[in-house]
C-alpha cells in the first residue's frame, strides 16, 4: 500500500484538507492559498485516527529515540497517541513560555540528552516545528527527527530543516494529495495545474491572485 496516497485519500474523505483553487483561503500570514489543511479533524474519526497512528508508528519504528515531543497545539494529540502506542515518555512544547505559574515552555519531564521525535500535524514553512526544536535543544534534549502527517512540500521548509540538521518525515504530501484529488474527480486538470503553480511559488501566486 502506498501510505502517502492512502493518507491523502483519508484527508480528503473527511474534509481535513480543502481545495479551493478559485476561491483561495487566507493564512494568518496574509498569504493566499488554494489549499487549507486541518488534521485535527482526523481525531473525530476513530478508525482513521487509528490508521494515522499506525502509520506514525511505522515511520518512527526505526528511529533510536527515548521520547516523543508534540508541538502545540495541533501536534499534541497525535504525538500523545504515538507515544502511548510506542510506550515512550511524552512532552509537549509551547510556542512560547507561559506568562504565569511555572512559566514553562515545555510541559512534561524532559530528560537531558534523550533523543525525541518531534511531532507536528502539518508542515508549511516549518517555522513552528523548528522553533519547538530550538526550545527542545535549549532545554537539553535532542531532536532525532521531525514527523508530521502532511507537508505542503514548500522548498523553503525543506531547506530550513536541512539547515537545522533535522531529518523530516511525513506520512503524506502535496503531490500525492493533488494526484488523488484529480483521479477522484474532486478537482479538474486546470485546477490541478493551479495547485502546482501555487506550490512552486506561493508568494508570487498569492500576489498575482490578489492583483
Amino acid at each position: 500500500m502506498d501510505t502517502s496516497r492512502h493518507i491523502a485519500r483519508r484527508l480528503l474523505e473527511v474534509g481535513a484538507v480543502k481545495l479551493q483553487p478559485r476561491k483561495p483561503f487566507t493564512w494568518a500570514s496574509g498569504l493566499r492559498s488554494p489549499i487549507y489543511c486541518d488534521n485535527r479533524v482526523l481525531l473525530s474519526f476513530p478508525s482513521i485516527r487509528s490508521e494515522v497512528v499506525e502509520a506514525l508508528c511505522a515511520a518512527a519504528g526505526a528511529m533510536d529515540v527515548q521520547g516523543v515531543a508534540g508541538v502545540a497545539t495541533a501536534g499534541i494529540p497525535h504525538g500523545a497517541l504515538l507515544a502511548d502506542r510506542l510506550s515512550l515518555p511524552f512532552i509537549y512544547i509551547r510556542s512560547s513560555a507561559k506568562a504565569h505559574g511555572r512559566q514553562n515552555q515545555i510541559e512534561g519531564r524532559l530528560t537531558t540528552g534523550d533523543r525525541y521525535i518531534v511531532v507536528e500535524d502539518l508542515i508549511s514553512t516549518g517555522g513552528s516545528s523548528l522553533k519547538a526544536i530550538d526550545a527542545l535543544r535549549a532545554a537539553g534534549g535532542r531532536a532525532a527527527a521531525a514527523l508530521a502527517i502532511f507537508t505542503y512540500q514548500l522548498p523553503a521548509a525543506q531547506q530550513a530543516f536541512e539547515q537545522a540538521a533535522v531529518p523530516l518525515h511525513t506520512l503524506s504530501d502535496y503531490t500525492a494529495l493533488v494526484e488523488v484529488a484529480r483521479e477522484s474527480g474532486k478537482i479538474t486538470a486546470d485546477e490541478a495545474a493551479t495547485l502546482a503553480e501555487w506550490r512552486s511559488d506561493p508568494r508570487a501566486w498569492s500576489k498575482n491572485f490578489s492583483a
